[in-house]
Parts: structure tokens; sequence; C-alpha cells
């Protein structure tokens, strides 16, 4: 998430990473509003680098969609390629690593 900060006109004039004095409205890297701030104003590497950053995010849902898909059986996890496969083991297997597996009602509330 970015935190921006406006002007008296209600336009972007900054972003932030963090929340600030000026700066306390959350805003999703893809949001239609922050794209466009970053078109006038940002350079080319700058938004090779938000997108690499919202990559981040395509992937896990991938992995997510192909977990739902091998759940409801519409895919068969061996009829995906070998490679693609391992892939997905050991990205299962270091995500496993870091999030716990089962939740508890004092992880919901």
């Amino acid at each position: 998430m970015l935190y921006v900060e406006r002007d008296k006109e209600g336009n972007i004039i900054a972003m932030h990473s963090s929340p600030g004095q000026n700066a306390g409205e959350e805003k999703p890297v893809m949001d239609e509003e922050i794209l466009d701030f970053l078109n006038k104003t940002v350079s080319a590497d700058s938004r090779k680098l938000l997108l690499s950053l919202s990559d981040m995010g395509i992937i896990r849902l991938v992995e997510d969609l192909i977990d739902l898909l091998i759940r409801k059986n519409v895919i068969c996890y061996t009829e995906l390629p070998e490679q693609a496969q391992e892939k997905i083991r050991k990205r299962k297997r270091l995500r496993e690593t870091i999030t716990p597996q089962t939740l508890t009602v004092e992880d919901i509330l």
C-alpha cells in the first residue's frame, strides 16, 4: 500500500511508503489515480519498480488459483509439466514455512 499526499484541489502531489502528517490516505499500488500520477511525474524506471512490486501479488494470486483449480478437480496436478510441478512444490514448501497451516478463532478475530 501507498500513502498519498494531496494538494488543496485534491490532486496527488506525493506518495509515501508509510503514513505521515500529510499522507494518511491509503491507496493500492494499482489504483487508477496512482497510475495517472506516476505517468505524469515518475520516471520509467520507477514505474517498472512498482510493476515488479505488483507482480509479487499476482504470483501469489496465480498460486492460489492453481490450488483452487486442483482442489475443485478442474485440473490435475500431475498433468502440469514436471518443471511447473517442481516450482509449485518449492514455493508451496517455502510458503508453509512462513504462513501457519491452520487458522484458529483467535487468528481470525
